[in-house]
């Protein structure tokens, strides 16, 4: 299945500065993987040493953080809006 994975500013580097990328899978990590594979730079980015996502790192599918559904295993449907979300601190 087909989606599209909105990308911040801050990534675009790594994508050509595209906003959107079109990706393949069934689930969040399916669709993450898929965007790693096309930007190979991505994966460093998003997954610590362990290949885990990096805490600062959120991903939203419909204004839902997944860390409140089922994280990477949360399914997807064509008609959902995938969002990366870096978070921001300061002080």
């Amino acid at each position: 299945m087909s989606n599209k994975i909105r990308i911040p500013t801050p990534l675009q580097s790594v994508t050509n500065q595209q906003v959107e990328i079109e990706v393949n899978g069934a689930t969040v990590g399916e669709l993450l993987v898929d965007l790693e594979t096309q930007f190979p730079g991505m994966k460093d980015r998003l997954r610590d040493d362990a290949g885990k996502l990096r805490r600062f790192i959120n991903i939203y599918v419909n204004d839902e953080d997944i860390r409140f559904l089922d994280h990477e295993a949360t399914p997807v449907k064509a008609s959902d809006e995938i969002s990366i979300v870096p978070a921001i601190a300061g002080g």
